[in-house]
C-alpha cells in the first residue's frame, strides 16, 4: 500500500480536506494586500513648497501665496521642490508673471522648501509620504520601501523553507501568522520611516513563511488527481486578493487604517491555525510515527469513516513510506543544479524566465499612479485581468505545450511594455490598455512558469531547484522599484528595462525542452536522456507521472 493509497482509505477529498484547503486559502487572499500595499500607503500626492513662515496670509488669498511663493515649471503646474527664497509680491500685477517667467525667472533667487511643503489630499487623508515629507531629495526612499519589503521575502523564503523541514509545517505556519500580523501591526503604528520598513521587512518574512507553508500543508493532505484545481483555486485565491485591496484602499484613504486593516485578519488565521493537524508525512520522515497515526485517525473520523481509522497502525503507515523514506536519504544539494551542462542550461534559463517575469510584473504593478487615471480603478483593472490571463495560458500549455507558451507570454508581455513608451501620454486610454494586456501577459508567465519549473527539474533536486528560481524571483521583485529611480533624469529608461527583460528571458525560454505529456525525470540522468533547447523530447520510459499517480519521492521534494 502506497501512502496515496493509505490517504484514500481514511477519505482524500471528505469534509476535511474541504475544511482544510478552505482555511488555509484565506490567508491567500490578503496577500496581494500586502504585495501591493504601497501603491496605496506611498501615494504621491500633487505637493509644492509652503509659503514662508513668516509671510502673512491675512490680506491675500490662498491663490496669491502660491503666485508669489512659488515659480511655475515647463508643464504650467508650481515646482515641487523649488521655491522663491523671497515673495515676489510684483508678480501679483497683471501679465507680470509671464514675463517674468520667460525673462527673468532663471536671474531669481532660489531656495528649497525649507518650511515643508503643502499636500493636495483630495484623493487621500494621508501616506507615508506627507507623514514623512519623502519628496525631493527624500523621494528615494519610497522605493526603498518596497526593495525592504520584498528583501524581507527573500529572507523568509531562505529561512522559512529550511525551518519548517526542521520544526514542521504547522509550528512555522503558526508563527508566520502572528508575524504578519504584529508586524503589520507595528508598521501601522510607526513613529519614523526607519521603524516603519524595519516591520516591514518582518511582513515580508512573514509572507515567504505563509506561502511556502500553507501550500505545503495544502498539498501534503490531498490526492494528486485534485492537486491541479486546488492549485489553480488558491492561485485565483490572490487574483481576489487584488481586487478586495482596491476596495479596501478605496474605503480606507488613510496609510495607517489601511496598513490596520489588511494586518489584523492574519490575527483571525493564527487563531484557527491551532487547528491544522501536522503534515503525516513529514512526521513519519522525522521519525514521529505514533503522531502521524493520530493525524489520521482524526482525519478518517472527521470524514466519517470511523472503521477505517481503526485499522491504521504504525506499521502500515511506515509500510505505505518506504519510497519516501528512501528518497529522503539521498544526497544531493544545490551544486547538482549545476553538475551537467543539460541541468546548467535549464537553471540559467529559468533563472533568467524567474527573474524577468518578477522583474516586470512588479515593475508594471507597483507604479500605478504613472497611468494618469484612478488608482484604485487601474488596481481593479490590473488585477482582474490575471482571470483571463490565467485561463487562456492553461489551454495554451494543454494544447501547444508549455515551452511556446511560456516564451510567448513573456515576450508578448515586453512587446505591449515596449509600445507603451511610443504612445504620447494624452492617451491614457490607449497607454492603460497596452499595460493590462502586458501585466496579464506577466501573470501568465508566472502561472506558467511555476509549472513548467517543477516538470524540468528532477524529483531528487526538485526542492533545491524550486528555491533557487523563486530566489530569482524574490531577487527581480526586489531591484523593480529601484528602476523606477532612473526614470527622474532618464523618463523613457525604466520602460525599456521592464519591456526588454521578458523579451530578451523569452529567448532563453525558448531553449528550454518542452514536457507536454512527458513524464516526471526522476534523476538527472532522466533530464540528460531527455535532451534540451530546440530538439524534441524523447518519451523517458514510463514510470510515476504527477497527472496520474501518487509522486511518493516527488511530491515529498515539491511540499519540503
Amino acid at each position: 500500500m502506497a501512502f496515496s493509497d493509505l490517504l484514500e482509505q481514511v477519505g482524500s477529498t471528505g469534509r476535511f480536506q474541504v475544511v482544510h484547503v478552505t482555511l488555509l486559502s484565506m490567508p491567500i487572499l490578503m496577500m496581494a494586500s500586502h504585495n501591493l500595499l504601497q501603491n496605496f500607503v506611498a501615494a504621491v500626492p500633487p505637493h509644492h513648497c509652503a509659503p514662508h513662515a513668516n509671510l502673512s496670509m491675512s490680506s491675500i488669498g490662498a491663490e496669491d501665496v502660491l503666485r508669489v511663493t512659488v515659480p511655475l515649471g515647463q508643464n504650467g503646474k508650481p515646482e515641487r521642490c523649488r521655491r522663491y527664497a523671497h515673495p515676489q509680491w510684483q508678480l501679483l500685477s497683471s501679465n507680470s508673471s509671464e514675463s517674468l517667467w520667460e525673462e527673468d525667472v532663471e536671474e531669481i533667487e532660489m531656495e528649497s522648501c525649507d518650511d515643508g511643503w503643502y499636500y493636495n489630499m483630495t484623493e487621500m487623508s494621508s501616506t507615508i509620504i506627507t507623514e514623512w515629507d519623502l519628496v525631493c531629495d527624500q523621494r528615494a526612499l519610497k522605493q526603498m520601501g518596497q526593495t525592504t519589503y520584498m528583501g524581507g521575502v527573500l529572507i523568509g523564503a531562505v529561512m522559512f523553507g529550511g525551518l519548517s523541514d526542521r520544526f514542521g509545517r504547522r509550528v512555522l505556519l503558526l508563527i508566520s501568522n502572528l508575524m504578519m500580523a504584529v508586524g503589520g501591526t507595528c508598521a501601522a503604528f510607526s513613529t519614523s520611516f526607519t521603524m516603519f520598513c524595519v516591520f516591514r521587512v518582518c511582513c515580508g518574512m512573514a509572507l515567504s513563511g505563509l506561502v511556502l507553508n500553507s501550500f505545503s500543508l495544502i498539498v501534503e493532505w490531498i490526492p494528486t488527481r485534485v492537486r491541479t484545481v486546488v492549485g489553480t483555486g488558491t492561485g485565483y485565491c490572490y487574483t481576489t486578493g487584488q481586487l478586495l485591496l482596491a476596495a479596501v484602499a478605496y474605503w480606507i484613504r488613510d496609510w495607517r487604517w489601511l496598513t490596520l486593516a489588511v494586518s489584523l485578519p492574519f490575527y483571525v488565521s493564527f487563531l484557527y491555525s491551532w487547528w491544522f493537524l501536522e503534515s503525516a508525512r513529514w512526521l513519519v520522515l522525522t521519525k514521529k510515527s505514533e503522531q502521524a497515526v493520530k493525524n489520521l485517525k482524526t482525519v478518517a473520523r472527521i470524514n466519517g469513516r470511523h472503521a477505517e481509522a481503526d485499522k491504521i497502525n504504525i506499521e502500515m503507515l511506515q509500510e505505505s513510506m518506504k519510497k519516501e523514506m528512501a528518497c529522503s536519504k539521498g544526497s544531493y544539494s544545490a551544486l547538482d543544479l549545476v553538475r551537467t551542462s543539460t541541468m546548467r542550461t535549464i537553471t540559467m534559463c529559468l533563472s533568467a524566465v524567474w527573474f524577468s517575469t518578477s522583474f516586470a510584473y512588479y515593475g508594471l504593478s507597483m507604479d500605478l499612479q504613472k497611468f494618469g487615471v484612478s488608482i484604485y480603478l487601474i488596481q481593479v483593472i490590473f488585477g482582474a485581468v490575471d482571470i483571463p490571463a490565467k485561463i487562456l495560458v492553461t489551454i495554451s500549455m494543454s494544447m501547444l505545450g508549455r515551452r511556446p507558451s511560456q516564451c510567448g507570454a513573456l515576450v508578448l508581455s515586453g512587446v505591449m511594455i515596449l509600445i507603451n513608451l511610443l504612445v504620447p501620454y494624452d492617451l491614457q486610454m490607449l497607454r492603460t490598455s497596452l499595460a493590462v494586456i502586458g501585466k496579464g501577459c506577466l501573470a501568465a508567465s508566472f502561472n506558467c512558469c511555476y509549472l513548467y519549473s517543477g516538470e524540468l527539474y528532477p524529483t531528487v533536486i526538485r526542492q533545491n531547484g524550486m528555491g533557487w528560481v523563486s530566489m530569482m524571483a524574490r531577487f527581480g521583485a526586489m531591484v523593480a522599484p529601484m528602476v523606477l529611480l532612473l526614470g527622474e533624469d532618464y523618463p523613457l529608461l525604466p520602460g525599456f528595462i521592464y519591456g526588454g527583460a521578458p523579451i530578451l528571458s523569452g529567448i532563453f525560454a525558448f531553449f528550454l525542452p518542452e514536457t507536454l505529456s512527458q513524464p516526471l525525470p526522476d534523476t538527472i540522468q532522466d533530464v540528460d536522456d531527455r535532451g534540451f533547447g530546440w530538439k524534441k523530447a524523447k518519451r523517458l520510459p514510463e514510470k510515476e507521472d504527477l497527472a496520474t499517480k501518487d509522486p511518493s519521492c516527488v511530491l515529498l521534494k515539491e511540499s519540503v
